[in-house]
């Protein structure tokens, strides 16, 4: 019964990440069937620590984050938990050896959106590092399972493809995180959301170099991992190139999108041209 314990537990997870993001689980149906499960354990796990800090208003959110902090420790020292996420995200990172230190850095990160409302260039790349490189870490231990020296040569892009996907969101949600939330990121900006050309020039110069780095790394992925992780990328590519385009006050009014049909589409892309290389 253990087994089915656990079968229901991942189950959940899957659910979460279809529910919550279209493009992630896109993505992950174009991963190898082994790799799906730990990696729906991994965005289930981040993304109900992003939900206490972004979405629990009416609750005190520094409780419930500690609390889930702790019993995500108490879940990695049992190997077990009653939580369906953590219990899935816990059999992940024991079967593919994710460091503690990483977990330790997402939460901290998490925790950083209690309270800061603006950030300093160090204070900014601690939260990247926290809130999004670590999770492409965590990733690659599971793409990388089997070939556990590719991990070194690939980690720096896993970090520079969470990082790029983090600040497309950023900017992306500029206007959402300022008004609900009183939060600006981006250290060039300040609360009143200046965000002039040149501004957005010089963020959109340090996405694309995150880019440029994780492309190389995607191209030398485990077959089984490639087409979901080219899927994803070539999504905020998108992305991103719509916000390119935007103006400056575009981004302040609007959040930019692509639609369900140009994920759909950029999937048959990253399949096909897979089979034919």
């Amino acid at each position: 019964m253990m087994e089915l314990y656990r079968e229901t537990n991942f189950a959940i997870s899957r659910l979460i990440t279809r529910q919550y993001s279209t493009s992630f689980s896109l993505g992950i149906l174009a991963f190898q069937p082994s790799f799906r499960a730990p990696i729906y354990s991994i965005y289930g796990f981040v993304r109900y620590a992003d939900e206490i800090v972004d979405t629990f208003h009416e609750y005190d959110k520094s409780t419930l984050l500690e609390e889930f902090r702790r019993d995500t420790y108490l879940a990695l020292e049992r190997g077990i938990s009653l939580n369906p996420v953590l219990d899935c995200f816990v059999q992940t990172v024991s079967r593919f050896g994710i460091e503690r230190d990483l977990i330790d850095a997402f939460l901290d990160s998490m925790a950083m959106d209690l309270d800061q409302v603006t950030y300093a260039k160090e204070s900014y790349q601690t939260y990247i590092y926290g809130s999004a490189e670590v999770v492409g870490l965590m990733c690659l231990r599971v793409f990388c399972a089997e070939k556990p020296g590719l991990y070194d040569e690939l980690k720096e892009g896993a970090r520079a493809l969470g990082a790029a996907f983090q600040k497309v969101n950023f900017l992306r949600d500029l206007k959402d995180d300022y008004q609900n939330r009183g939060r600006t990121y981006f250290p060039n900006l300040n609360l009143g959301l200046q965000l002039d050309e040149r501004s957005k020039r010089e963020i959109e110069e340090d996405i694309e170099e995150d880019f440029r780095c994780a492309y190389d790394a995607i191209r030398r992925l485990p077959k089984g991992a490639r087409i979901g992780v080219l899927t994803a990328y070539r999504f905020y590519r998108n992305l991103f190139r719509k916000i390119q385009r935007s103006s400056s006050e575009q981004i302040l009014q609007e959040r930019i999108r692509i639609s369900n049909a140009e994920k759909a589409a950029l999937l048959c892309y990253s399949v096909l041209e897979h089979r034919l290389s």
